[in-house]
């Protein structure tokens, strides 16, 4: 792990915490020394870039915030859905709150950090690329905020909202200020600011600008939108061309996921996590991105499961997206998760990574779980023909065999013969209601920790890959269609399909997803890029995002969200559809020159 996430508690994070508007406007210095003082020492300075740097961590643990509320994840019986899947959000809203919040608490550390370290070149870029960082996520969230570029240290409370296009441009330039920076490593893999971490966002942010600046909406239930200029969708492809430098995508998808290959080539900008010198408590100090997609297994005391939610397991569209050839379905997904038997790591969920094949070969399986294509006969004569792999016995957890499809097929077992005792034959969303199974769903394993302890607590200590090659792939891809390149679009399409192993598109047009639509839903060359940023993509924390940018928020959610039939059913009662989340009350009531004026349409 770099040294940069070390964990240092100082005066820095007392002095540059930010936790509301009106909080950061009151700059109290509750450290013995004065800033000024403090922060021009080579100590003061390191522990600033520290800090910055650990307070990017909300970014990728926001899993309410980005994927609830799309056409990707439906929950289980454990779970009820939340105002964010029903878009009944609040201005009042407490996971709202703490994004908008989080966000600017990290830019206002950059900005002190550009003010205090500006004659360090590396330490100011780094601050200047985490500043834009924090803005490309609050555009997209809340269109037009306050954009603040100098650390405040007065109890100035006036900051009215930016316009959209001031704040892509202003990003954009000071982007590309320190894009060849020398101070900044070429690459890095340990959770650095790299100018190829640089272009990857700029790449991002113009293919935003894009679609923010260069696009009309003209119908939010189907989806419509013109084009009036594609000058920002040809700098994201530049971009992304350039981030990609003809690299090609060379690991398998399963390797480019493995836990032990944490750093690999692909990665471009991830955030640190280390449990070795963790100075506070170890089960809470981690994040909890590997306890929440996929169905509830028990508790890991008692059954030697790892931790897991009901509140983001496939939707019915979800598991239709990969073909047979695909790899990352099994590169996504658990799919064979074992039983228990008493040895925490080498026995139970996480003996797939801890346990030798030969052990696994023998080892009693807890849950199996087939893709669509799975031909039931087969399954049925496999089950029947290995009854010692699905005999319970002593082991704490009932065994279940389920094909992923629509009507969902299940089957529970004899705990001493291991033969099939029930056949479970449901509609998709009514079997994720269960009946008498806990685990009705296979879980992503992109983030599992194999050396997670066994305890009811969010404690991965996976990095968190926030810039990756594949999504510049895509990235490129999405900007050269929407900048009118069609071919040049389909080639990187076919190039991130070729590493998994399926087949490459002739066309757009050949296109041919499994998953059921209505006859109003016809599927376009935006929906293959979509549905190709899934598969690749998957429980990465983008899916609402990538929604709403390309204006398929309402369309997507009208045809996949169970919880919404119609576009009003994500408007308020004046019709206003919610395409932002709504500015928090607490700001607008804190913050002088914003009125309920500037509250974002439908709340």
């Amino acid at each position: 792990m770099n040294n940069i996430y070390k964990y240092v508690i100082c005066a820095a994070v007392a002095m540059t915490a930010m936790t509301s508007c009106s909080d950061f406007l009151d700059a109290e210095n509750k450290a013995s020394v004065e800033a000024d003082e403090y922060f021009e020492t080579e100590t003061g300075k390191s522990e600033l870039r520290t800090t910055l740097y650990n307070s990017i961590r909300w970014m990728g643990t926001s899993i309410a915030i980005n994927e609830w509320g799309t056409d990707l994840y439906a929950i289980t019986r454990s779970s009820a859905p939340s105002n964010f899947h029903t878009y009944l959000t609040s201005t009042d809203d407490g996971e709202v709150k703490n994004f908008y919040q989080n966000a600017y608490a990290m830019i206002q550390r950059a900005n002190c950090l550009i003010q205090y370290a500006g004659d360090n070149p590396q330490y100011a870029a780094e601050a200047k690329f985490i500043q834009c960082m924090g803005y490309y996520y609050l555009t997209q969230h809340f269109g037009a905020v306050p954009y603040v570029t100098q650390y405040i240290e007065t109890a100035e409370r006036n900051y009215p909202r930016t316009p959209l296009a001031e704040i892509y441009s202003a990003m954009i330039a000071e982007l590309e200020s320190i894009k060849n920076d020398s101070a900044l490593p070429e690459e890095d893999h340990n959770g650095c600011v790299s100018r190829k971490a640089v272009t990857a966002l700029l790449a991002k942010v113009c293919l935003a600008a894009g679609w923010d600046l260069e696009t009309t909406l003209t119908n939010d239930s189907l989806g419509t939108y013109s084009v009036t200029a594609t000058n920002y969708f040809s700098k994201a492809a530049a971009y992304a061309t350039e981030t990609i430098g003809g690299q090609q995508l060379s690991m398998t998808f399963d390797d480019k996921w493995a836990p032990q290959n944490e750093g690999n080539e692909e990665e471009i900008f991830s955030i640190q996590y280390e449990r070795a010198g963790f100075p506070g408590d170890i089960l809470t100090g981690g994040h909890s991105l590997q306890n929440n997609y996929g169905s509830g297994y028990g508790n890991p005391v008692e059954n030697g499961m790892k931790s897991c939610s009901g509140g983001l397991v496939p939707s019915e569209k979800a598991i239709y997206l990969w073909d047979k050839d695909d790899e990352r379905y099994e590169g996504t997904f658990m799919t064979t998760i074992y039983n228990y038997t008493g040895t925490w790591g080498t026995t139970g969920y996480y003996a797939y990574y801890n346990a030798s094949e030969a052990a696994k070969k023998t080892m009693p399986i807890m849950g199996r779980y087939f893709p669509w294509w799975a031909n039931v006969n087969d399954v049925k004569k496999y089950v029947n023909d290995n009854p010692k792999l699905f005999t319970q016995g002593s082991c704490p957890a009932a065994c279940y065999v389920v094909i992923m499809s629509n009507p969902a097929v299940a089957y529970t077992f004899n705990k001493t013969t291991g033969k099939i005792a029930k056949t479970i034959n449901k509609e998709y969303n009514e079997f994720l209601k269960g009946e008498g199974m806990t685990s009705v769903t296979h879980c992503v394993k992109k983030f599992d920790d194999p050396q997670t302890p066994q305890a009811n607590s969010a404690s991965g200590y996976r990095d968190i890959v926030m810039l990756h090659l594949s999504d510049m792939y895509l990235t490129a891809a999405e900007a050269y269609l929407m900048a009118g390149d069609e071919q040049k679009a389909l080639q990187y399409v076919n190039s991130v399909r070729n590493r998994a192993k399926t087949a490459a598109l002739a066309s757009f047009a050949d296109y041919k997803p499994e998953y059921t639509v209505s006859d109003n839903f016809q599927v376009k060359p935006l929906d293959v890029l979509l549905d190709e940023r899934a598969r690749e993509t998957y429980a990465e924390q983008t899916r609402w995002m990538d929604l709403r940018r390309t204006r398929q928020l309402v369309r997507y959610n009208k045809e996949f969200n169970s919880y919404i039939n119609a576009a009003s059913d994500m408007a308020n009662s004046y019709g206003q559809i919610k395409w932002y989340r709504p500015i928090p009350a607490a700001e607008i009531e804190t913050n002088s020159a914003l009125t309920v004026d500037d509250q974002n349409p439908g709340y």
